[in-house]
């Protein structure tokens, strides 16, 4: 039997909370989930430092990247199945791009992308073409597979169809993950009818796109998404706790290159610390390396980097403050001024943190990122850009919303017994 058509002799199933089971009978999706590098993502949570705030969110890429691949799975296998539109030969294609979309994300993800420069995107790469577990896998469906496997998760493939499954504006990806952080989070935001626009889901020629009469069903879903990213992707107490895991990462890596000693070398850090970075060493280091770090960091003599980690591992984050740096940036000097007056450091206590969303969006010809849009099919068989016919979608639609946070140590700036009077002048400029 041809490797990419051999199933395994009986279905293996994961219990899932969300989709209450995961189906596997193609036997290189078994293998896949069974490689080391798969079973790394156990290691890496799905939300990063948000388990600080919402202390259900302990859930891993691991359970989100099953459940993209079960979304996809019921799509291509229940709905697809048999429409002249789809072409069952991209089926293993496209549930290998499912399962592997996330392979390359690092340690609390964005975070630590964003400290050394990295895109889990490449990373992801790398682990599909590289000399691991997975490629090994990948090849014995044919030589070329895992570059096409590759180009999916890049989205520079020709099968523009399956990408969009799993990366576009109403893809598996963002249905698994919004479902599956309200349910770890506890909150509601993040439930919508899936059932209802799986069922109304059609493959077209370089594109899904939805039927018009499940319009109200894609509404909700883009509603949940952006109540979602307020309420918890960038609630500004799990971004304070970003801040500090961020400011812990440059001032490691400030010490080293002062040739700082440290009283336990951190040698799972020294090729990140260089810009040396091999496949082998990323993957070497998930959360529990940090944790580790941040756990004897907590004793080391440079008094800023212990501190930080005894915020981080303790919970003892920063407060913040409303902070517009449009209008705003002269109190910003100000502050840096006051703190530096005080002896507490700016670079590592004053920090602005800013997020934004984009909720839903159509593409903008020469605008700096493509987004494709979600397309309606009429009964008549045309095509119709979705905010053209709900107005709930138009109201929100183009809008980008950008929050900014002002952080700082709150204790620091309540103990009186030294610098009392820079202090007040710090709390009376905080409104605080």
């Amino acid at each position: 039997m041809v490797y990419s058509a051999e199933k395994l002799s009986e279905e293996k199933v994961f219990k899932d909370p969300v989709h209450r089971y995961v189906h596997v009978r193609d036997r290189v999706i078994w293998d896949l989930v069974g490689t080391k590098e798969f079973q790394r993502l156990r290691r890496i949570k799905q939300l990063g430092t948000t388990f600080l705030t919402f202390h259900g969110a302990e859930h891993s890429r691991f359970n989100h990247s099953l459940g993209v691949y079960e979304i996809v799975r019921r799509i291509i296998d229940d709905v697809f199945a048999g429409r002249p539109e789809w072409n069952d030969d991209d089926r293993l294609l496209t549930l290998c791009a499912a399962l592997l979309h996330d392979l390359g994300h690092g340690p609390f993800s964005h975070s630590f992308e964003k400290v050394f420069d990295f895109d889990h995107e490449d990373f992801t790469q790398n682990i599909v073409l590289g000399n691991t577990e997975v490629n090994a896998v990948l090849k014995k469906v044919s030589p070329d597979f895992p570059q096409q496997v590759a180009e999916v998760v890049a989205k520079t493939s020709a099968k523009k169809r399956v990408v969009s499954l799993i990366s576009s504006q109403i893809d598996a990806d963002r249905m698994d993950y919004l479902q599956r952080d309200a349910y770890f989070t506890g909150v509601s935001y993040g439930q919508f009818d899936m059932e209802r626009i799986l069922r109304v889901m059609r493959p077209k020629e370089d594109q899904v796109v939805i039927k018009k009469s499940g319009m109200h069903a894609v509404e909700d879903y883009i509603m949940s998404r952006y109540q979602m990213y307020w309420q918890v992707y960038f609630h500004p107490v799990s971004r304070s706790a970003e801040v500090i895991l961020t400011k812990i990462l440059h001032r490691a890596k400030q010490l080293y290159e002062n040739n700082y000693s440290f009283k336990n070398d951190p040698i799972h850090f020294y090729s990140f610390f260089t810009d040396s970075v091999t496949l082998e060493d990323y993957l070497k280091l998930d959360e529990s390396i940090i944790m580790f770090y941040f756990q004897i960091w907590q004793e080391e003599d440079d008094a800023i980097l212990s501190d930080l980690c005894r915020r981080f591992v303790n919970r003892n984050l920063f407060k913040y403050a409303e902070f517009d740096p449009a209008k705003e940036y002269k109190k910003l000097a100000e502050l840096t001024r006051l703190f530096e007056k005080a002896g507490i450091d700016p670079e590592y206590y004053l920090v602005v943190d800013s997020s934004s969303d984009l909720p839903y969006d159509f593409y903008r010809p020469g605008e700096e990122e493509e987004r494709l849009p979600i397309h309606l099919l009429m009964k008549n068989g045309d095509l119709k850009e979705l905010s053209r016919e709900s107005e709930i979608v138009d109201a929100i639609s183009g809008k980008r919303r950008t929050d900014h946070k002002l952080y700082y140590p709150g204790d620091f700036l309540a103990d009186e017994s030294t610098e009392k009077e820079i202090k007040k002048q710090i709390r009376t400029l905080l409104e605080i």
